[in-house]
């Protein structure tokens, strides 16, 4: 397929899982309301969905490089549909908790199956070019969905959201029969064996280059997480925005994210991966931490908030689809068990800095940045500590 028909149809089918995020969004005050249960129990959907998206990646992997790319699809957008039934017919928390953890399961396989495709086709910068281009699509959901939410609010409740999901499943599959192509032959599936898999699981997680990548992109990851949960809380909360004006808002910094992940391959050839990685995460954190000191200085208004955010993650659009195609790159015959395990790894840790930081949330800035400024720490400091070691073993994606 070219280029661009690739992109857009990989990254429509990836943008299920972060439309059922992003959509919900501007619902979650309402939530707690209508349910009549606290902040925390409602963040604790968002937490079922990040966990079991990020655990149930180490499944489709597997899957996905034995049965092909297509097939482990169309199970999993299936589950997908039935969850999100079961969401928008929940009586109460606990119940919406589980069916958002089932509809995190079937999401999963859009996330683990795009990667290794864009493996099986390209690599290297071209690899990366491509992963940027899937994002740009993503994009369109963390800019139109809380609108689309939004939206929907004000002619039903938060449950007809979970209706609509289930109408983008049956374009997703109706995308996948029609438009998508099977990238992994036959002949190279590999079957699923325990042996194997542990054996190829002891080989991605003793090398520095995809633990030191994948770890950088995952405490990235967390940090946006962290953003997800409590932003809704924060700026309807304490600035008094509404669904409509919090979308917006969410809208510009999702926006620099995605923005400037379209500049992650031009500028990588240019300047080589390491560096580029060093320099966007060193920014990244720059930026955070700087937010993080003028909040906790009394300087918490909605303006500086925004603007930080939108550079902070500016530079994290250039960490992540750069890390992610470095990470995969030197293993192309476990294509897909490194692409769930990464994702895995990335999802457990965004779900449980989310869990961790949730008891701080009161429903103001300060704990929200500050969980995102520790976050962009300890990537920082993986950042510092192991590309000299990737450099040193003389890795091809320095």
């Amino acid at each position: 397929m070219p280029l661009f028909r690739t992109a857009l149809v990989l990254g429509l089918l990836a943008a299920v899982g972060p439309f059922a995020i992003d959509m919900y969004l501007p619902a979650l005050p309402l939530i707690a309301q209508d349910l009549q249960v606290t902040e925390t129990h409602v963040q604790t959907t968002l937490t079922a969905y990040f966990a079991c998206f990020g655990l149930s990646q180490l499944a489709w992997g597997p899957l996905s490089d034995r049965f092909g790319r297509k097939a482990p699809i169309f199970a999993g957008l299936g589950i997908f549909a039935v969850a999100s039934v079961g969401c928008a017919l929940a009586p109460t928390i606990g119940a919406l908790t589980g069916f958002r953890a089932l509809q995190g399961v079937g999401a999963a396989v859009v996330m683990v199956t795009p990667r290794a495709i864009i493996r099986d086709i390209e690599t290297g910068p071209k690899a990366t070019r491509l992963m940027a281009m899937v994002m740009l699509v993503i994009s369109v959901s963390p800019m139109l969905a809380p609108l689309a939410g939004a939206g929907l609010m004000q002619i039903g409740s938060w449950r007809l959201m979970f209706w609509v999901l289930c109408g983008a499943v049956v374009l997703s599959l109706l995308l996948t029969t029609f438009a998508l192509k099977e990238t992994l032959p036959e002949e190279k599936r590999t079957p699923i064996r325990a042996r194997s898999l542990l054996a190829g699981a002891r080989i991605l997680l003793t090398d520095p280059t995809f633990v030191g990548l994948t770890m950088i992109a995952a405490f990235g990851f967390a940090s946006f997480f962290v953003f997800l949960s409590s932003a809704s809380f924060v700026y309807t909360g304490q600035f008094g925005l509404s669904p409509t004006g919090f979308s917006l808002a969410f809208a510009v910094n999702a926006i620099g994210f995605f923005g400037m992940s379209q500049a992650a391959a031009p500028l990588g050839e240019r300047f080589g991966t390491l560096p580029l990685i060093r320099v966007a995460v060193t920014c990244y954190a720059a930026f955070n931490l700087l937010l993080f000191a003028l909040v906790a200085a009394g300087h918490a208004s909605l303006p500086l908030i925004i603007g930080l955010l939108f550079c902070a993650n500016a530079f994290l659009g250039l960490v992540v689809p750069t890390t992610m195609v470095a990470a995969l790159d030197p293993h192309g015959s476990i294509a897909g068990l490194a692409s769930s395990l990464g994702g895995t790894l990335q999802m457990v840790t965004g779900g449980l800095m989310v869990t961790a930081a949730s008891p701080f949330f009161d429903g103001t800035a300060l704990p929200m940045v500050g969980a995102i400024a520790l976050c962009s720490v300890i990537a920082l400091t993986l950042t510092t500590v192991m590309l000299p070691r990737i450099r040193a073993q003389g890795d091809p994606v320095a």
